[in-house]
């Protein structure tokens, strides 16, 4: 069986997307958002926050924290 290489910032994204879990997110300008992600793809993350979706270029995101801790597990979000 071949190992599959597995892209950890999509894997973290997608996990806090499936979870609904609520993030603030750090930009490099030092400004700050709240909200859930709704979507993202290789250059850009949807975040919805008090019902309006905003979309954030990821060259622009300088760290995302959840509210709380994501299982990074491969394994458990097979079930």
């Amino acid at each position: 069986m071949a190992k599959q290489n597995i892209n950890l910032q999509d894997f973290f994204l997608n996990q806090i997307r499936k979870e609904n879990i609520p993030v603030t997110v750090y930009l490099v300008n030092g400004f700050q958002l709240k909200g859930v992600v709704r979507g993202f793809d290789n250059f850009t993350v949807i975040l919805e926050s008090e019902g309006k979706q905003q979309m954030i270029y990821k060259h622009a995101i300088s760290t995302i924290i959840p509210l709380k801790p994501i299982n990074l597990s491969p394994e458990s979000s097979r079930s």
